[in-house]
């Protein structure tokens, strides 16, 4: 049991990093931007969906290497990858430098996500005591949250940016030592030759990194521009050939029957569009606060503790309801709230307070998102054979990530274009830059409505009511297991 603990506490270390990362990021964009000279909001928002992209693309990918190289072995790569990344960053002179440092950091926690779920699951065998080591996992992740807002803003204030990034460095050091000491190099015992499906990881991804480019350079370029089209259909071949590849491999990376189920498919396509339409609260009141209010970068973070405050203890309160009544009500509800919490944002004019236009925004954003994780996650695992379990929990992930990378781009896009327009007809700087955010913030409370849909017309309200685990026995207590994650570059 000692050995156990140590093992869990080691790779609760590699998440809380990862986790810390992602929020710490957002709070020093502005810090970033000015620091490195970025062209623009659009090329700002690469330092976000560079890492999103890789780490969603790769997420698969990951979870299938563990079983060719060993967990062991794949959280020491990814963390690795994640470090010297780090240190890329940390000493950037350009943009491109840093957003392909960001790009490696997501591969490396595309390789860390996975290995550190596993780990935990092959360690704590019993029901009970794997369900409280999840239980610390999602506290951690919560944590992690909450502190990479609050560290975010001392660290770019009181030192530099740079010194987010370098300070991921002796965390990495360290959990790769305790990880080479303590960790065994558990494989799984029934896949036997394993091989893992590059092809597909590469071309999905490529594919995907496309698409959001195409999306992002649109309103510079125009959506009648060739260059925007040809990018677009590049994508779309791209993903054709990933299917096509997908449908023909012996280990595909993602086994395309599953998605005849249902309530996963409903799921996930809730999930992309859940995220896509509320991810802009990671980008849209950060450059408000810090450009139009003059926030500094440690008043930036405090501003931001209550959103993962409240989505914790919204995720508590779902909990009791999922169990009386199942999750779709919880879902739903959540939905419909993250969309109030957006349109309430939507209403922010230049002279807007913090207490009265941003916070009650963010505190319904947050409500909803607890209360619609702790269900979404529940729901894509109906229906699933106990051996596709892993699959499901990585086509989630994958679609919570991917849906946040193409939505920010979208949503930037957009806001970006019309407050080029407002200037171009002489609006003042400020308000037509608020004034863009709010159109951000409507269609993302538009696109939260159709996620509502989705649920509504594709989920049973019986589904999930009863999931028991593959190792649960008959009779005995249930216990889901629910990734509580928020969509935070990782």
């Amino acid at each position: 049991m000692a050995r156990s603990k140590t093992i869990l506490w080691i790779v609760l270390v590699a998440q809380f990093m990862v986790v810390l990362d992602s929020t710490i990021v957002t709070v020093a964009l502005p810090s970033i931007g000015s620091g490195l000279n970025f062209d623009s909001q659009l090329q700002l928002q690469w330092v976000i969906n560079a890492y999103i992209l890789l780490f969603g693309g790769f997420l698969l990918f990951g979870g299938r290497a563990g079983d060719l190289l060993g967990r062991q072995r794949l959280l020491v790569i990814g963390l690795l990858l994640f470090g010297v990344s780090s240190a890329v960053n940390g000493f950037a002179q350009n943009p491109e430098t840093l957003i392909f440092g960001r790009a490696v950091q997501g591969l490396g926690g595309a390789l860390i996500s996975p290995a550190v779920l596993s780990i935990i699951i092959v360690t704590f065998g019993g029901v009970r005591e794997r369900a409280k080591a999840l239980g610390v996992f999602s506290a951690v992740t919560a944590s992690g949250s909450a502190a990479g807002m609050l560290a975010g803003g001392v660290l770019t204030e009181w030192f530099d940016w740079r010194a987010i990034f370098l300070v991921n460095l002796p965390i990495a050091a360290l959990a790769i030592f305790a990880a080479l000491r303590f960790i065994p190099n558990s494989k799984h015992a029934t896949e036997g030759r394993t091989r893992m499906d590059l092809p597909g990881a590469v071309t999905i991804t490529a594919g995907l990194m496309l698409l959001v480019y195409g999306v992002v350079n649109a309103a510079e370029w125009g959506w009648g521009s060739g260059k925007v089209w040809l990018l677009l259909g590049a994508a779309a071949a791209l993903i054709v050939v990933f299917l096509v590849i997908e449908s023909v491999s012996k280990q595909p990376l993602v086994r395309l029957g599953i998605f005849k189920v249902r309530a996963l498919t409903s799921a996930n396509v809730a999930m992309v569009l859940m995220t896509g339409g509320m991810f802009v609260m990671m980008f849209f009141p950060t450059l408000y606060l810090a450009q139009v209010k003059g926030y500094s970068p440690i008043e930036v973070g405090l501003a931001y503790l209550p959103w993962p405050v409240a989505m914790a203890v919204a995720g508590t309160v779902a909990q009791k309801i999922i169990a009386k009544a199942g999750p779709k009500p919880a879902l739903w509800i959540g939905l419909l709230i993250l969309a109030a919490g957006l349109f309430h944002l939507s209403l922010l004019d230049a002279d807007s307070s913090y207490a009265g236009g941003v916070l009650p925004g963010m505190l319904l954003t947050a409500i909803g998102a607890g209360f619609a994780w702790a269900a979404m996650f529940l729901v894509a695992s109906v229906g699933v054979r106990p051996e596709e379990s892993g699959l499901a929990s990585g086509l989630i992930n994958t679609s919570q990530q991917l849906g946040s990378a193409i939505g920010l781009a979208t949503l930037s896009s957009v806001a970006a274009a019309y407050t080029l327009d407002l200037l171009d007809s002489g609006v003042e700087a400020n308000e037509a830059l608020v004034r863009g955010f709010d159109r951000g913030f409507m269609i993302g409370g538009i696109i939260l409505l159709v996620s509502t849909a989705v649920v509504i017309a594709g989920i049973r309200s019986s589904d999930g009511r009863h999931v028991a685990g593959p190792d649960q026995e008959a009779g005995s207590e249930q216990v889901p297991v629910i990734n509580l994650e928020p969509a935070l570059g990782d």
